[in-house]
């Protein structure tokens, strides 16, 4: 199913799109922007600073640990990071040690013993980070991984969990649609965008993902399988080391390529778990598949939010065009990036023949992988098809968020997990995806390869 002569110019001509928009950025920055030196957080030093949520929570039950030391530990961890990565926004601390003195005081009344706690509260007294679009402001990615929060909560419709916590190093999981309620951010997803999106857990632990899961799908977590106990040997392992040659994406770097045949020497000589070589060629079309279900209407016939309707509070008009000129001068009141988005929607929404064109490739593709998957097998894809860029350079490549995307699209449940750190310090990853609600063999996959890979490094080690 090769794209018409018509169809390739017009996706090339996006692509320079987002390449002008990006050095438009970058010149601006050079030229009149902030400068940024490169600097390196100092390593964590605070012992509690390094424990799970998972640890956190029980020392606290246990009384081993307060509260208020937990907490007071994050907020003089985040006083001296904070400034240098600019991940939280929005300080509470004199809430969040009221709130802390105030579960000390709870346990010290010794009303309810420890698996009573357990089971009512697992994360009692651990502290917490949110990302923005709940309401709130926060670089959820860079504020786990600079060890300024242990759990953190993202939300996900093209990779929003993931890349960021690819780029930083730390654990994502993106659940099965339709698990986790979406209460509460902003803006409310609509129309078929609503099916798409899933809010779930980030963290620097492993074992923290699945009871970070249960606590947020609350009556949802009956969908998914979180208690059955793993066999990662009897586990079959397919794997693909890129989206088979689009011309839109970046070529996968080699550091992310030897990764993950790593990653896949491991399973097959030490695991000694089943484990094919895989060429999904409908995944080449990955960018064009999550453009169809952004342009899709939902169930009840309503249309898809438009970003440039959110621009437009109160419903200004906003022209995406006119804003990147008024930008170049001086003058816009929005960000490029938040333009750049604008311009490339106004362009790529699909027409109702198009996007049923693209529909039909993504059910084939769904279907493929789902009785590929069955409900023992996971798929290792990987996260970005480069490590960590620097800022502004994701503007001249606005396609490669597809990586992530295409499993948006297709509904399925992934988990972003670090793989350490290449020569230059920057962290390596894979996704782990698998058949619909079968969340539970993802999050145990990202457990073992913490084990044996290392999971999060901490900052200032490297």
């Amino acid at each position: 199913m090769a794209p018409s002569f018509t169809a390739r110019i017009q996706l090339f001509l996006l692509r320079a799109l987002g390449f002008l928009i990006g050095l438009v950025g970058r010149a601006a920055l050079v030229l009149g922007g902030p400068k940024f030196a490169s600097k390196t957080p100092r390593p964590v030093t605070e012992p509690l600073l390094l424990l799970s949520g998972m640890q956190l929570a029980k020392l606290i039950r246990q009384r081993k640990v307060k509260c208020i030391d937990v907490v007071q530990a994050y907020i003089n961890r985040i006083k001296d990071v904070n400034p240098m990565i600019n991940g939280i926004v929005k300080y509470r601390f004199e809430e969040a040690m009221k709130e802390a003195h105030a579960v000390d005081q709870k346990l010290a009344e010794k009303q309810e013993d420890e698996a009573t706690l357990e089971n009512k509260w697992p994360f009692l007294g651990v502290p917490l980070t949110v990302k923005e679009a709940f309401q709130l402001q926060g670089g959820e990615g860079c504020t786990l991984a600079a060890a300024c929060s242990v759990i953190g909560v993202g939300s996900d419709i093209g990779g929003s969990i993931r890349m960021p916590a690819f780029f930083n190093g730390i654990f994502g999981h993106k659940p099965s649609p339709g698990v986790v309620p979406n209460k509460g951010q902003f803006p409310l997803a609509v129309g078929a965008q609503e099916l798409f999106l899933c809010t779930g857990p980030m963290c620097r632990y492993a074992e923290d993902l699945a009871p970070m899961l249960k606590v947020m799908a609350g009556p949802g977590i009956k969908r998914l399988k979180l208690d059955t106990k793993v066999h990662l040997k009897d586990l079959k392992f397919y794997w693909m080391e890129h989206d088979g040659g689009s011309f839109l994406m970046s070529k996968v770097d080699q550091d992310l390529i030897m990764t993950q045949k790593k990653v896949v020497v491991h399973l097959e000589t030490i695991l000694g778990a089943s484990v094919q070589h895989v060429k999904l060629k409908k995944m080449k079309y990955s960018f064009q598949l999550w453009i169809a279900m952004m342009s899709a209407k939902g169930h009840d016939g309503k249309e898809p939010v438009k970003f440039v309707d959110l621009l437009g509070d109160h419903g200004k008009h906003v022209s995406p065009l006119w804003e990147l000129i008024k930008w170049c001068l001086g003058l816009s009141v929005y960000t490029i990036p938040s333009i750049g988005l604008a311009l490339l929607e106004e362009k790529l929404r699909y027409s109702n023949e198009k996007y049923q064109k693209f529909k039909a490739v993504e059910e084939s593709l769904r279907k493929e992988l789902v009785d590929m998957l069955g409900d023992d097998g996971v798929f290792l894809y990987p996260s970005h098809p480069t490590v960590a860029p620097k800022h502004h350079v994701p503007l001249t490549r606005p396609f490669n968020f597809a990586y992530t995307g295409v499993f948006s699209a297709l509904g399925l449940p992934v988990t972003q997990c670090p793989l350490g750190l290449n020569a230059k310090g920057l962290p390596l990853g894979i996704q782990v995806v698998a058949g619909p609600f079968n969340d539970h063999l993802t999050l145990a996959v990202a457990q073992y390869l913490e084990k044996t890979f290392g999971g999060w490094v901490c900052p200032g080690k490297f």
